[in-house]
């Protein structure tokens, strides 16, 4: 039987396809993406991450042995300080206070997103939260590998492209991946099910954020 991230893979392939075409990756890969998209875009995500590593030291501390939590842990952990590593940088370039990001509003798609994580955490079983974390990190390195092929060196947004595409970040994604695997292997039909339908809620809600970023979406006033 395949593994649960080769049908994960497989049955997102259009979804996935839609992400790589999205005006704000294509836009991005061109180095055309507008300053004011992509600061927008920074904040949103600086907002997002916040919540996101609240989720997975939720995940690390549920993990079912020590071996587990480590491993998860420490790949996860590492990913986020990579991202924010980005993030600073950017934010400084934008001229942004980094504790105006406190104060800022999530968007939309981005408060819908965490708000998915957050349950999850709360009212699933481990494994199903593991496989709806899956997708940032992986979606990140499909995109970030994609648009390194095709960008030009002097690309504006070359930070953001060498932290996705970076080997070390491909690392911390093979190993959440097999986690997820593992934890498929050990579940219940019921449970994989489950899963399934994490990694492709969460899955969509990356083609959100993405489009969200780029259309500018924000609350009805």
């Amino acid at each position: 039987m395949a593994r649960f991230s080769e049908r994960a893979w497989q049955q997102t392939a259009p979804l996935r396809a839609s992400i790589h075409a999205l005006p704000f990756n294509t836009e991005l890969a061109a180095g055309s993406l507008s300053r004011e998209r992509f600061q927008g875009y920074i904040v949103q995500d600086a907002i997002y991450l916040g919540e996101y590593a609240r989720v997975l030291a939720m995940a690390a501390a549920r993990a079912p042995d020590a071996a587990v939590l480590r491993s998860f842990a420490e790949s996860a952990i590492g990913a986020i300080v990579v991202e924010r590593a980005l993030h600073e940088r950017y934010m400084a370039d934008f001229g942004i206070d980094p504790a105006t990001i406190a104060q800022a509003a999530p968007s939309p798609d981005c408060l819908g997103y965490t708000s998915f994580l957050l349950a999850t955490a709360y009212h699933e079983p481990w494994e199903v939260l593991v496989a709806a974390l899956l997708p940032c990190f992986w979606l990140y390195w499909d995109v970030g590998t994609a648009i390194t092929r095709v960008a030009a060196a002097d690309n504006p947004y070359r930070a953001w492209i060498d932290t996705y595409a970076d080997e070390g970040f491909g690392a911390a994604v093979r190993s959440v991946i097999a986690v997820t695997d593992r934890a498929a292997e050990a579940a219940s039909e019921a449970v994989r099910a489950k899963m399934m339908m994490g990694f492709v809620r969460c899955c969509q809600y990356e083609w959100l954020f993405w489009d969200g970023a780029y259309r500018q979406r924000g609350w009805p006033t």
